[in-house]
């Protein structure tokens, strides 16, 4: 009997450590990065994100708003009073959730390392980090992110970068026992722009091998912005570094233009988070978009995989995180973040398709044109339904807040959606009714607001007038 009771327990200690049932290991430090570009997100927001946090058990949030011209632009100046007494108030409501407030500083725009101009900021960056030590911000991070000129070059030093942070490092942790090990983002911050064919570049080459131990070091994947880490990028990755290197996820991120015309916020990412490491992470920061409401979608899924890697569910964790949110209105926000969920220009690329089932049927209802049946037909129809009756229940119905920052992607699909139907009936009636053209011309020009479905609701309108222009090209060459 006592044999049998040892092999049970043996048998159940193997199932937690290797089989199914193992237990949910989070990632160590997880959280949101307000490190966006564009208009900071005001107190109220940042409280409100910071109580998000705890409810999903996040524990960190990053204070890094790229815009924020003391973080960045006058780094060595000093908060005004009441801008200090604001960020107290934030590390007091982030002590309060159990959240760590980490504040984050950018210094690589004009930072000098070396000779009396080197010390004197060093000596300037020391007063700005004790000024929110005594504000009660034990967490601290120096970015060196995004210092490239207009060709993608960059003139930085990468030991003379780490020397910078280890001895920021070192004089916090004489100072202050209470210190947590600082964190950074090298200026080759992705891991395409690290090596050059099999070679690591010498500034990660230098960066690397001279950073202390403690440090944690963020990067964000393969690119700025890109589709997944897969976990053989992580290894390497953390081979460069000798320790497990944290993640900057830059999505739900939206600061950066999706069309030629460089208009930013354009669209909203309203997917969830996939495709990122099963394997060791150190830490996980999530960078928002503007739209703090409408971010939450992401960040929830995020939250998720955070969590409990191993068997993270992007699009379990998507539905509920939609649920939870908005209750009776998740039907309608389901149909909606459904066409609002890829992100992609000429050097970024992240998010699940757009309406991958939309986007289906109506390829097959376009390559079959003129031999489509009534029950195809139905179906497209019955989804171009629903995507008017989802804009109009979120634009009545949604609270304030939330309206606020999606009402020109709402009106915009509503506007696909009156011309889906229309170019749906023109399918129907073997013949190009002339409004679809009008209803085209108004979409394009609101684009310049609002960008939702590129290629699927978007896409068939194109398709179907691409149908019938090439039918009409082919009765003119008959005569």
């Amino acid at each position: 009997m006592k044999k049998f009771f040892t092999q049970l327990i043996m048998f159940a200690l193997t199932a937690i450590f290797m089989g199914g049932t193992a237990q949910a290991v989070p990632i160590p430090l997880r959280g949101v990065v307000e490190g966006f570009y564009g208009t900071p997100w005001d107190y109220e927001k940042r409280v409100d994100i910071i109580n998000f946090c705890r409810k999903n058990n996040l524990n960190a949030y990053i204070y890094a708003p790229k815009d924020d011209m003391y973080h960045r632009d006058k780094w060595r100046t000093p908060y005004p009073d009441e801008k200090l007494n604001e960020l107290a108030e934030l590390v007091s409501t982030a002590k309060k959730n159990n959240v760590r407030f980490i504040f984050a500083i950018s210094p690589g725009l004009d930072l000098k390392y070396k000779g009396s101009k080197g010390e004197q900021d060093f000596d300037a960056m020391m007063k700005k980090l004790e000024s929110m030590y005594q504000i009660g911000v034990r967490d601290f991070a120096i970015f060196f992110d995004d210092l490239k000129d207009d060709k993608g070059r960059h003139n930085e030093d990468g030991e003379d970068q780490a020397a910078f942070l280890n001895r920021v490092q070192k004089e916090l942790s004489a100072r202050h026992k209470d210190i947590a090990p600082l964190i950074t983002v090298p200026t080759e911050y992705y891991y395409a722009d690290m090596i050059d064919g099999k070679k690591i570049k010498p500034y990660t080459r230098d960066f690397a091998e001279n950073l202390d131990s403690k440090i944690v070091v963020l990067y964000s994947g393969r690119g700025v912005v890109c589709d997944g880490i897969e976990n053989a990028e992580q290894s390497a990755v953390n081979k460069i570094y000798g320790r497990e290197v944290g993640i900057w996820w830059n999505y739900p991120v939206n600061d950066y233009p999706l069309t030629p015309d460089g208009n930013r916020n354009t669209k909203l990412a309203l997917g969830a988070v996939e495709k990122l490491p099963t394997t060791n992470v150190t830490a996980i920061f999530f960078n928002p978009m503007a739209q703090e409401q409408m971010s939450k979608i992401a960040l929830a899924t995020g939250a998720v995989y955070a969590n409990n890697p191993a068997d993270y569910d992007s699009t379990k964790a998507w539905n509920k995180a939609i649920e939870n949110q908005f209750g009776s209105l998740a039907p309608a926000m389901k149909i909606f973040a459904d066409h609002s969920k890829h992100m992609e220009n000429s050097w970024a690329k992240v998010g699940a398709p757009d309406a991958s089932e939309f986007a289906a049927v109506a390829y097959m209802v376009i390559a079959k044109a003129d031999n489509v049946n009534a029950a195809e037909f139905k179906l497209l129809e019955q989804m171009i339904d629903n995507m008017d009756r989802a804009a109009n229940i979120l634009l009545e119905y949604l609270p304030q807040e939330s309206l606020a920052e999606c009402k020109p992607q709402l009106e915009q699909f509503k506007r696909l959606a009156h011309a889906d139907r229309i170019a749906l009936e023109s399918l129907k009636a073997g013949s190009l009714n002339p409004q679809l053209k009008i209803l085209r011309e108004e979409i394009t020009v609101n684009e310049k607001q609002a960008i939702i479905s590129e290629e699927a609701a978007r896409k068939f309108i194109d398709d179907v007038m691409n149908h019938f222009e090439k039918q009409n090209q082919g009765k003119r060459k008959k005569k």
